[in-house]
């Protein structure tokens, strides 16, 4: 799946909109921009819904493009930031209702069990550099899906983790033990699991990257998979058993629950 930009819905639709209007005029980015008094880049995420138009855009480009009937102005009040980039807002919406979720994770922790001052971290080091606002933005979106560790009814989450991830220090010491503790205290929960694939393995079933397995309320079963800014769903029966099976050999060959635990109060004990 291609990522189509980090704007909202109503975002895009103002972008097509302006873009119609200013095609219908024959008019060019060029002269946009110079008449808003803005740069052509903006002009042109604008138009793919990528930023949010500030309001003077609306009403010089307006005037520009003869927008007698207020289209710009109508389309601008129903204006929403995304809360997620477009690429991962399918299944942040099915990850909310799931009755299971089981995930892989070999890069960071994941977003479900990390700290704020964690996730701000991970998200700050994002290229092309986020705004502040931007993170912060997404730094709260991120903890509002935690919410799903306490849901009633409670989902059947498992986490497997690698290791490495573990003794990553990110934002120094005193974040990355608090992170640690934060893995701990989801751990206790008698609906979470949480596992470590140690560094010991040479070789494990894993290495064909991360994952997340989820079944839905009507009993689906979905595959979720997400690299560079792209993702994918999948439904295919045969993809997704595959899936399953392999994240099946995963959790065999991670430590048990109690060993793991035990790894992971080792190496907040060395911090």
């Amino acid at each position: 799946m291609s990522p189509k930009g980090e704007g909202s819905a109503s975002m895009r639709m103002f972008g097509s909109v302006a873009r119609s209007l200013r095609e219908a005029r024959g008019v060019s980015a060029d002269e946009l921009a110079a008449h808003v008094g803005y740069s052509k880049s903006l002009i042109v995420k604008i138009e793919r819904g990528e930023r949010m138009p500030p309001p003077a855009f609306v009403e010089r480009a307006g005037v520009l493009l003869g927008d007698g009937g207020g289209v710009l102005r109508s389309a601008a009040c129903h204006l929403e930031r995304a809360e997620f980039p477009s690429w991962f807002e399918e299944y942040a919406e099915l990850e909310r209702a799931v009755v299971s979720l089981y995930t892989y994770d070999t890069h960071v922790i994941n977003g479900l069990l990390q700290t704020e001052e964690y996730a701000r971290v991970v998200l700050g080091a994002y290229c092309p550099t986020l705004e502040t606002e931007e993170v912060e933005r997404r730094v709260r979106a991120r903890l509002a899906r935690q919410s799903l560790l306490t849901r009633a009814p409670a989902p059947q989450l498992a986490f497997v983790i690698e290791e490495w991830v573990l003794r990553r220090p990110v934002g120094g010491r005193a974040v990355h033990r608090s992170q640690l503790g934060r893995l701990l205290e989801a751990a206790a929960l008698r609906h979470v699991t949480v596992q470590v694939m140690p560094l010991s393995h040479a070789a494990h079933a894993g290495f064909d990257g991360p994952m997340s397995l989820l079944e839905t309320p009507d009993l689906r079963l979905l595959a979720y998979l997400e690299v560079q800014g792209r993702s994918v769903l999948v439904d295919g029966r045969d993809e997704v058993s595959k899936l399953h099976q392999r994240y099946a050999m995963i959790r065999s060959q991670a430590l048990s629950v109690g060993d793991s635990a035990r790894v992971i109060e080792q190496i907040a004990g060395e911090l």
